[in-house]
């Protein structure tokens, strides 16, 4: 299993809205963020993670999703939408991925929100996830990905 990335993207949030904003400046998401690989991304404030989610959809339909949830078939969309006005989004993309492979993404997804667990408490807008037997390299994956960010 090989994730690129992250591909960084400042947010600006309200409960109805996310401008996007890439590291070359640019109001759109690139790269493997606009494919249909399986995806982890990993919402943050003040290099916190509040959220880890995985998607195959690309980011902007996964956002939007996220955002026009109203409940009506069980879904309420992003909580953190609600509670901050500014987050970095990072996004890693599995490379040379099968169907299959959303099973190892949704792993390292358990394992990062785990590693976050450990230091403290749950990221604070997680609402959900979903837990899967994991391997050495599923760990070391997600160990890397939590290089990245602080923890409280």
């Amino acid at each position: 299993m090989r994730l690129s990335g992250p591909d960084r993207y400042e947010l600006t949030i309200t409960p109805t809205s996310f401008v996007v904003r890439c590291a070359k400046g640019t109001p759109r998401f690139s790269g493997g963020s606009t494919s249909g690989k399986p995806k982890l991304y990993v919402v943050s404030v003040k290099d916190i993670p509040i959220y880890v989610g995985i998607t195959k959809q690309s980011m902007s339909a996964r956002l939007r999703l996220g955002r026009t949830a109203d409940g009506a078939h069980g879904y309420h969309g992003y909580a953190w939408r609600h509670h901050h006005e500014s987050a970095v989004l990072d996004v890693w993309c599995h490379e040379g991925s099968t169907d299959r492979d959303c099973l190892d993404v949704e792993t390292v997804e358990a394992e990062v929100v785990f590693l976050i667990r450990c230091a403290g408490q749950w990221p604070e807008h997680q609402t959900e996830i979903h837990f899967h037997p994991s391997k050495p390299s599923h760990r070391e994956i997600a160990a890397r990905v939590m290089g990245h960010y602080r923890l409280q």
